[in-house]
C-alpha cells in the first residue's frame, strides 16, 4: 500500500491491454491506493485477458469497451462509466498506435493515412476522451497521458510517433487552459524505454534501451512501477497545483546534452 490515500476516488483508465501494459501498472496502484477502477479496453479479443487480471481485485471493477476512433464510441463509454461509477476523479489516456511499417526506415516515407492514423488514435484520443469524459468529473480531477522524449527530438525508427506525441504534449497545454477554471488538471509522463507490447515493433528499441542506461545520470533504465507511482503524485492531491506539465521519468537521460 502507497503512503497516497485515493480512498472515494473513481477512476477509468484507458490502454490496458496486457499485464506489462504501462496503464495496467497505473491502474494496479491507483487501486492499491484505494481509488475505484474502471478499465477501458479496446475490443473483445482483449477482455478476456483484462478479466483475469482484475479478478483478485476485492471490489468489481467495471469493464468497458472503448474505440477511440469513433467519438460516439467514446461518448458511450463514458455514459457506461457515469452509470457504474457515478462520476470521475481521475482519467488516465495511455494509447498509442502507429501502423508497424510506419515505425522503421525513414520519416520522409510516412504515408498520409499511416500518418492520420498515428495521430489519430495516439493525439485526438485524448481530445476526445477529455470533452466526454469532463463532464463527468463535477468536483474537479486529474487527466494523465503518457509521452516520450521523442516528443522533442528525433529517434530513428520512432518516427510518425515522434510527431504524434508532439501534438499531444501540446494538446496537454491546451487543455490545461481550457480545464482550469473546472479544477481539471492536465499531465503528462515522458517515460524512458520500457518492454511493452508496444516497444517490440519499434525498430532500434534494444539500441534506444542500452544507450539510455549508459547516459543517463543515473546509469540504467526506468521500471513501468516508477510511472506508475508518479501517475499516483499526479492523481493525487500531493500535486494539487500542478497542470500543463510534462513530468520526464526517466532516470534524468533528457538532460544530458551526448
Amino acid at each position: 500500500m502507497y503512503p497516497i490515500d485515493l480512498a472515494g476516488k473513481r477512476a477509468i483508465v484507458f490502454g490496458v491491454a496486457n499485464q506489462r501494459s504501462i496503464a495496467w501498472s497505473i491502474a494496479s496502484v491507483l487501486h492499491q491506493a484505494g481509488a475505484t477502477i474502471a478499465v477501458a479496453y479496446q475490443n473483445e479479443r482483449v477482455r478476456s485477458g483484462i478479466e483475469r487480471l482484475v479478478a483478485p481485485w476485492e471490489d468489481d471493477a467495471p469493464l468497458i469497451e472503448c474505440d477511440v476512433s469513433d467519438d460516439a464510441n467514446v461518448e458511450a463509454a463514458f455514459g457506461q462509466a457515469g452509470d457504474a461509477l457515478g462520476g470521475l476523479d481521475v482519467i488516465v489516456h495511455s494509447i498509442a498506435f502507429a501502423n508497424r511499417e510506419d515505425l522503421g526506415g525513414r520519416f520522409i516515407d510516412t504515408g498520409r493515412e499511416g500518418f492520420r492514423i498515428a495521430l489519430d488514435i495516439s493525439a485526438y484520443s485524448l481530445v476526445s476522451i477529455a470533452r466526454y469524459g469532463t463532464p463527468l468529473m463535477t468536483g474537479g480531477g486529474s487527466i494523465v497521458t503518457l509521452t516520450f522524449q521523442a516528443a522533442e527530438r528525433a529517434f530513428p525508427g520512432y518516427n510518425v510517433m515522434g510527431t504524434a506525441k508532439a501534438a499531444l504534449e501540446n494538446e496537454v497545454r491546451l487543455l490545461a487552459a481550457d480545464l482550469g477554471a473546472d479544477n481539471i488538471r492536465v499531465n503528462a509522463i515522458s517515460a524512458g524505454p520500457l518492454d511493452t507490447l508496444s516497444s517490440r515493433v519499434i525498430r532500434h528499441y534494444r539500441d534506444m534501451k542500452r544507450i539510455h542506461a549508459e547516459r543517463s545520470p543515473m546509469r540504467r533504465n526506468i521500471t513501468v512501477d516508477e510511472v506508475a507511482k508518479t501517475a499516483l503524485y499526479l492523481c493525487s492531491d500531493l500535486s494539487s497545483g500542478v497542470t500543463g506539465e510534462v513530468v520526464h521519468v526517466d532516470t534524468g537521460y533528457n538532460v544530458m546534452g551526448i
